[in-house]
């Protein structure tokens, strides 16, 4: 194998063991009253670092091929961290999706990926418009990163206002 392949390998196993420490896969949910459920989803691939270690995720953006940076708290004096945020469904099925089959993950992490890659796959067969479908995807969402404490909060408010957002839409008669 050329130098330069065995290089590639390495780079990717380091850079899935780097996201098993430092990297999310993360569902929001954003009120819209212009999607017909309420709610717009947008998954998200998160890796974050200081900012003295800024150019590690430039390299790792520049090897996945995808992705933004930016100050991970903006406009706060006292958090010194960046983000490489992938929010693009596109980029997110074509590359980081394959990149973390290829490079598999160990910790936990891994089945937060395969739930991110679900819902992926349901909003790609636009099961997210449907009742049941957005559910799944709600159900899917708060099921990730250990279930933090911000999302139980708000997971019965979703679920609650997109009921009435439903409630409130349904033909009367």
């Amino acid at each position: 194998m050329p130098d330069y392949q065995q290089e590639r390998l390495a780079t990717g196993y380091y850079i899935a063991g780097f996201v098993d420490g430092e990297g999310s896969f993360h569902v929001a949910f954003e009120k819209r009253s212009s999607v017909k459920l309420g709610w717009q989803i947008i998954p998200e691939f998160h890796v974050s670092q200081h900012q003295s270690n800024l150019k590690l995720l430039r390299n790792i953006q520049r090897f996945l091929g995808c992705g933004t940076i930016r100050p991970n708290h903006q406009g706060s004096k006292r958090d010194k961290t960046y983000v490489l945020v992938v929010r693009n469904r596109k980029e997110l099925a074509n590359m980081i999706i394959p990149f973390f089959i290829r490079f598999k993950l160990r910790s936990t992490k891994k089945m937060d990926f395969d739930k991110f890659r679900a819902v992926l796959s349901l909003l790609n067969k636009n099961r997210h418009k449907t009742r049941s479908g957005f559910d799944r995807i709600v159900e899917l969402a708060y099921s990730m990163n250990k279930g933090g404490k911000y999302r139980k909060r708000n997971k019965e408010k979703l679920l609650e206002s997109s009921e009435t957002i439903r409630r409130t839409a349904a033909p009367s008669g």
